[in-house]
């Protein structure tokens, strides 16, 4: 199956080079002004020619794809700057991956300062920056880095000044980062942003339509000139031709629900993985957006979140604190007790040491105290809910804790106490983790368990595109009036997304997106 599936996407290469240079493409008839622009494989279901709608079911200034975090920041600041505007969403509910992200944004400051009044110490966007390209192996492309990093603080600020959105009085250092910039959201899961943003797209006039599913891409002829006209939809038993005066903004989220496609760049990630992602997030729009010429990038790197729910591979508000906790004392230990890795390390590197354990080695556990709760995000609220469903198992002694998770005693009060010394020295010599003053050494119960194991959980390459959000295509050029923003686009995170700037990246491209997509020129 995989091997079929990349010699197809090894055709469709071929054929979209020779047709963008103005080939006969596929044996076919060069492709008249009535036609639309098509580079699907040969022999794929999409390869057929297909005509270019003679009349458009709907017409608005601005189309955008996806309903999450990207969507949502591309309606709002597309309807403020004046563009009639639509989001198609495929699925019945909004919000995508988005609405059930863990909550966490990372943002040198905020209005209200916390990390400054916690003395937390120091940051700036060029550190959060710098610490992305590090924590992406210089993969990333360092002028989409920098929208990010510049854009994180103001579009906090203005998610919680304009929508309403709420963030906890605590920021935690998060693996990866080399400063405590990871804000939490009041709610514990991304609907506190997307919320937000609903409201002011909603309240600039932006309109949402769900159930909405898009099955083409429309942009006419081969000249490389030629602007993306619209999209075709489905809705219900309908099938509509949606006209883009203006843009069309493609933020349908990545691919990590659609296996084949996983595993086609990624073979190692095989179907037993379990997935963190929402059933909609399959990556046809990024296919879509190849058939009309755009280039990807980097589609193999795909990430693993190390803390899902070990059986069915959910992001639910427990999974966030193993997160969250590294930069307050929390400890990861094995089925034998003992630690696997350095707790501040990257999600790529925290989830292949516990895959890397062994066969038999599913689950691991993180280890906390009731001390570190609110410190780290939490609130006695979630820690009790998480007791009341089996996700945190919750004693007043470690070995109480170790016997309840039936790992041993001995093992388990070992390296909790070694790790208290090392708190307590400063120097952590088995891991070499940076200790900081405000880590909590675990002296006082209750104390807490948390299972955790790796899951599918992000696509960090997809559509290329540049500081202004424009779509590139594979020699290089800006396809006139296609956009991306958020997961479905490439090269911000490189080889590993730090945690905490899915968001960041997906509002700040939003804003950049839609904006620009709002100033572009009406087409005929």
């Amino acid at each position: 199956m995989t091997d079929e599936y990349v010699k197809t996407e090894n055709k469709a290469i071929v054929s979209r080079r020779s047709v963008l240079k103005g080939a006969v493409a596929l044996g076919a008839v060069a492709v008249s002004g009535g036609l639309a622009l098509n580079l699907a494989a040969p022999g794929s279901a999409q390869a057929a020619l297909k005509k270019m709608p003679t009349k458009w079911d709907e017409t608005w200034d601005v189309v955008i794809i996806g309903s999450g975090f990207a969507g949502q920041a591309s309606a709002a600041e597309a309807a403020g700057g004046g563009a009639k505007t639509v989001v198609l969403e495929k699925m019945p509910t909004y919000g995508g991956n988005s609405i059930i992200n863990g909550g966490v944004y990372a943002a040198w400051d905020s209005k209200f300062h916390y990390r400054q009044n916690l003395n937390l110490g120091d940051d700036s966007p060029k550190q959060h920056a710098n610490d992305t390209v590090k924590g992406g192996d210089y993969y990333n492309l360092p002028e989409l880095v920098e929208v990010m990093a510049n854009g994180a603080a103001p579009a906090l600020n203005w998610m919680i000044d304009e929508g309403g959105a709420k963030i906890r009085p605590t920021v935690t250092r998060a693996g990866g980062h080399t400063a405590y910039r990871t804000h939490s959201a009041v709610a514990g899961v991304g609907w506190e942003y997307t919320e937000a943003l609903r409201k002011i797209a909603e309240k600039r006039g932006a309109k949402m339509v769900l159930n909405s599913e898009v099955t083409w891409i429309w942009r006419k002829d081969v000249d490389p000139e030629s602007p993306v006209l619209g999209v075709e939809v489905k809705r219900g038993r309908r099938t509509l031709n949606i006209k883009a005066k203006k843009a069309v903004i493609l933020a349908s989220g990545g691919f990590s629900r659609d296996i084949k496609m996983r595993l086609a760049h990624n073979p190692r990630l095989v179907e037993s993985f379990n997935c963190t992602n929402h059933p909609g997030a399959t990556g046809e729009t990024i296919r879509f957006a190849q058939y009309v010429g755009a280039d990807t990038l980097q589609m193999n790197f795909i990430q693993l979140y190390p803390f899902a729910e070990p059986e069915t591979g959910i992001l639910d508000t427990p999974a966030v604190y193993p997160f969250n906790g590294p930069g307050y004392g929390i400890v990861y230990v094995s089925k034998q007790g003992k630690r696997f890795v350095n707790e501040l390390e990257r999600r790529d590197v925290c989830a292949f040491a516990q895959i890397n354990l062994g066969a038999n080695a599913k689950p691991t556990y993180s280890i906390f105290s009731d001390a570190m709760v609110l410190k780290m995000g939490g609130s006695n609220e979630e820690v009790a809910a998480g007791i009341a469903k089996g996700r945190f198992i919750k004693a007043d002694t470690i070995e109480e804790l170790a016997g309840k998770i039936n790992i041993p005693a001995d093992a388990l009060v070992e390296t909790i106490n070694k790790h208290n010394k090392y708190i307590e020295d400063g120097k952590d010599p088995d891991f070499n983790k940076p200790i900081t003053k405000v880590m909590i050494p675990m002296v006082q119960g209750p104390f807490y368990a948390l299972a955790q194991w790796p899951a599918v959980h992000h696509t960090m390459g997809g559509l290329r595109i540049n500081p202004k959000a424009q779509v590139v295509d594979i020699f290089g050029k800006i396809i006139p009036g296609l956009y991306a923003a958020g997961e479905v686009s490439g090269g911000v995170h490189g080889s590993n997304r730090l945690g905490s700037n899915a968001i960041p990246d997906a509002v700040s491209f939003g804003r950049v997106a839609g904006t620009n997509a709002a100033k572009e020129k009406s087409k005929a």
